[in-house]
């Protein structure tokens, strides 16, 4: 019954846009959020803006109690959200070789007071050096430390491969590095366990894949932990650090509980796209949903809709398609798939749909529906209270 119900209030609250469109239920939105914050366990969490893609929506949360800075994904767009307002406190979530950026940067008294690069190697700041040649203003800088695991001595590498700066002793000697070269400030640490944040530990119908995720990530927590402490410590013999930066949507409390960490970055709960389906202890309600038309009804069980190729950026694997969400009672043609140009569902949900009809889908990840569509259209209650503009619908291309 509850399906049904939300389905008519989306339909109805969307009822005078065509699709294919993409919507946000404002209520799931701030459920998710309250939910992240409940989980940080007093923890500010940063939220991360590559997960979203909406300014307003990133005004939304940072609103709420508990919300406080930006991960961005870019310099570019660190830029554009401070010179909108949106926030003056921003960390970049990847080194930028960016030069067009960094001239912008150096050239605005404000955005450099608000703005912090990433960094994990002497060559970045080489490069910053080189853009703006010596003597140049000074520049906020935090250190990325490698938060995969890394067992066995080594000869095994668990997560993503990110900064080549694993160990407390590397850290410390990339810290004193930035404190001798002026015109830099060494102000945060950062580490992402990717293997832990990113990765469902409850896979649907995979459960000795479960136990065997969830024994690496208790091992990789464990280990993690303590190196963390003992790098942070490390850096802090040589620079006062403002931040400790750490975990996901999907280890908030684990990295909340570590002594070492003052913040936490999340983004993607907002939204609760399939992936985070997989994890035993989220608890988040679907909020990012797109709808498609029924366009065909080739047979008695199948409805065809048109478009709906979103795939997911990561591995190639079931786990990265649309899912039809509402009407329930639908999946995906094995045969086909999701397409460029139409989608056949099949399920005996299909019968009761007639061509113009919607079906309401929710993508695998979530900053990426983004890349798909102008604007979201924000549902509170049953209408639409504002159709927000998405990154691609501001014009912006960050690289």
């Amino acid at each position: 019954m509850l399906a049904t119900q939300t389905r008519s209030r989306f339909d109805a609250a969307t009822a005078h846009l065509d699709p294919p469109l993409a919507a946000v239920d404002l209520a799931a939105f701030h459920s998710n959020a309250a939910e992240l914050v409940r989980r940080a366990h007093g923890r500010p969490i940063r939220l991360a803006s590559k997960s979203v893609r909406v300014r307003e929506l990133l005004r939304l949360a940072l609103a709420a109690p508990g919300f406080a800075g930006l991960m961005c994904y870019s310099l570019n767009e660190a830029l554009w959200l401070h010179g909108a307002g949106v926030s003056d406190d921003l960390l970049i979530g990847y080194p930028t070789v960016d030069r067009a950026a960094l001239q912008k940067l150096a050239a605005d008294d404000g955005a450099r007071a608000a703005i912090t690069l990433m960094i994990d190697d002497p060559a970045h700041l080489d490069l910053i050096t080189e853009v703006l040649g010596p003597g140049h203003p000074e520049i906020r800088v935090c250190l990325e430390l490698d938060a995969s695991w890394r067992p066995l001595a080594g000869a095994v590498h668990v997560g993503v491969r990110r900064s080549p700066v694993h160990t407390p002793a590397q850290a410390r000697s990339l810290a004193v590095e930035v404190v001798r070269r002026p015109g830099f400030a060494l102000v945060g640490i950062m580490s992402y366990e990717a293997q832990v944040a990113g990765l469902g530990n409850k896979p649907i119908g995979r459960p000795v894949r479960g136990l065997a995720v969830r024994w690496m990530q208790k091992r990789s927590l464990t280990e993690l932990a303590e190196r963390r402490a003992l790098a942070v410590a490390a850096v802090r013999s040589v620079a006062e650090l403002e931040f400790v930066n750490g975990g996901g949507t999907g280890s908030l409390e684990r990295t909340a509980a570590e002594d070492a960490v003052t913040e936490l970055t999340a983004g993607s709960g907002l939204l609760a796209p399939t992936l985070f389906d997989n994890y035993e202890h989220l608890h988040l309600r679907p909020a990012a949903l797109f709808a498609l038309p029924v366009v065909r009804r080739p047979t008695r069980d199948t409805a065809t809709v048109f478009a709906g190729g979103y795939l997911a950026s990561g591995p190639v694997g079931p786990d990265r398609v649309p899912v039809p969400y509402l009407p329930r009672g639908l999946k995906l043609n094995a045969m086909e798939g999701a397409g460029e140009v139409q989608t056949p569902l099949v399920g005996k949900a299909a019968d009761g749909l007639a061509i113009g009809d919607r079906v309401w889908f929710r993508h695998a990840k979530a900053g990426e529906l983004a890349e798909r569509f102008t604007e979201f259209h924000l549902i509170d209650g049953d209408q639409v209270s504002l159709s927000a503009p998405t990154y691609r619908g501001e014009g912006r291309a960050f690289g």
